[in-house]
């Protein structure tokens, strides 16, 4: 049974930084894109980065040198780190994979991908 789960979020200031893991089971993760997504009150939930096996990453323009994707293949865990972290960025934060092994490219269509974790909380506030 395909199962993510996701951990690390919490309450940061503005210019913070957070790590949060996207731990797998069921499958091996080393095999599969990755993708992250995050959604805010009131609004449609959003792309932010992924990570292919070949370790491809791709990330939205909101988040480009503020947020870095890496994969512990002995852990079954991808991570997102976090840095500069701004208000905006306050979301529950999702990963997800489509099952499609070693794809050359990702994105972050959310309609692209069929597993889902239960989300972490992310909030960034003085």
């Amino acid at each position: 049974q395909v199962q993510l789960v996701e951990s690390g979020g919490g309450l940061v200031q503005p210019g913070g930084s957070l790590r949060l893991s996207c731990a797998a089971s069921g499958f091996t993760l080393d095999s599969y894109t990755i993708a992250w997504f995050r959604q805010a009150p009131g609004k449609e939930r959003e792309g932010v980065s992924c990570i292919t096996s070949d370790g491809y990453t791709f990330n939205v323009d909101s988040v480009k040198g503020r947020f870095t994707l890496s994969r512990d293949n002995a852990k079954n865990t991808v991570y997102l780190q976090m840095n500069s972290l701004k208000p905006e960025d306050t979301a529950v934060y999702y990963c997800a994979t489509d099952m499609t092994p070693f794809q050359v490219f990702c994105t972050v269509v959310t309609g692209r991908y069929g597993y889902w974790g239960q989300g972490t909380q992310v909030t960034v506030s003085s």
